[in-house]
């Protein structure tokens, strides 16, 4: 097969994480023959996170598979709509709807534990005399609210070690919403405790996606990575003439 048609799976992370969420996705995916690049969202503002990782999927030879945890679902909703993206995978994410915000999606649900652990802090804005805001869990409150089911020592490090998120990404309305052109799958975390199950429930089924629920914290990559795996290699076989994975990805 070659290159062009050779599919890359662009890993998209979410707020009060990095790609090294996706450490136990990413040899999986590169055992099944993918190509796989992890960029580093900045996590400043929707529109500018989604024209960020456009860039980097316009920047891929052939064929390009976007996934994306939590706020890095609305960020391929938008950056999506590029022309080689073939599929979208959301796992435990916001699938919005063109004109809405993270906020206006949340808000048709009751919410979730994350809302009262958010720490908000001030940052310096280039050229602008008046501060950003970033959000951030409660360092205590990390384990129980984000990732309850993975190794506790591992949870530790990520509590302390979070990217915050721009607190106005979460007003800004997404411009464009691929999910109406691509085919996409969704992964809805059941046990989620930062963003209700019922808001990734109602994004997907708006959406008309193939939807998979199963029992896992909202850092479902590292909880549950198998399951991941294997619903990005649904989308890529449904969707990108490829060989269907060998032996080492039998499960």
């Amino acid at each position: 097969m070659s290159r062009s048609e050779s599919p890359t799976v662009v890993l998209v992370h979410g707020a009060f994480a990095d790609a090294s969420s996706f450490a136990l996705v990413i040899p999986e995916l590169i055992a099944r023959g993918l190509d796989v690049v992890a960029p580093a969202v900045p996590n400043r503002s929707l529109v500018g996170d989604s024209a960020y990782i456009a860039s980097v999927v316009r920047g891929i030879p052939g064929p390009v598979i976007l996934v994306g945890h939590s706020y890095g679902g609305a960020v391929i909703t938008v950056a999506g709509v590029e022309d080689n993206v073939r599929a979208l995978v959301y796992l435990a994410g916001y699938a919005l709807e063109e004109g809405e915000s993270l906020g206006e999606l949340q808000g048709g649900f009751p919410d979730s534990d994350l809302a009262a652990a958010l720490v908000y802090t001030p940052f310096p804005i280039e050229g602008s005399t008046t501060p950003g805001t970033d959000a951030s869990v409660r360092i205590d409150k990390f384990p129980s609210i984000f990732a309850a089911d993975v190794d506790p020592g591992l949870t530790a490090v990520l509590a302390v070690s979070q990217r915050p998120l721009a607190a106005q990404a979460f007003a800004e309305k997404a411009p464009a919403a691929a999910w109406k052109t691509k085919p996409s799958w969704g992964l809805v975390a059941g046990a989620d405790h930062t963003i209700n199950p019922d808001v990734e429930r109602y994004g997907y089924q708006r959406a008309g996606m193939t939807s998979v629920e199963i029992d896992s914290s909202h850092l479902v990559m590292l909880a549950r990575p198998e399951r991941v795996v294997e619903l990005i290699e649904e989308a890529v076989q449904a969707t990108v003439h490829r060989p269907g994975p060998g032996p080492r990805a039998a499960r």
